[in-house]
């Protein structure tokens, strides 16, 4: 899915925790046997998408791209989550 420049620049500066806060608020639910960096999560539906966590730390562009493919909110639902203006 491809995103506007102006919610690109946005998205770029979000740590992996923002982008868990939103899935969690989401309504997705983490694994309880994930351990380590990976944190899986998955939703209602049964999707499931990796989370590579490291504190503070922000995604490089295609990682992010990927993660939000996995994911696939829309600009709209980021809007709603709070992830974008």
């Amino acid at each position: 899915m491809a995103f506007s420049g102006s919610v690109w620049s946005q998205l770029k500066n979000k740590t992996a925790d923002d982008i868990i806060a939103a899935l969690k608020k989401n309504g997705w639910t983490l694994e309880p046997d994930c351990k380590g960096a990976i944190q899986v999560y998955r939703n209602e539906n049964g999707s499931r998408v990796g989370i590579h966590y490291h504190p503070k730390k922000t995604f490089g562009p295609k990682l992010l791209q990927g993660l939000l493919d996995d994911i696939g909110w829309t600009e709209a639902e980021m809007k709603k989550l709070k992830l974008i203006k």
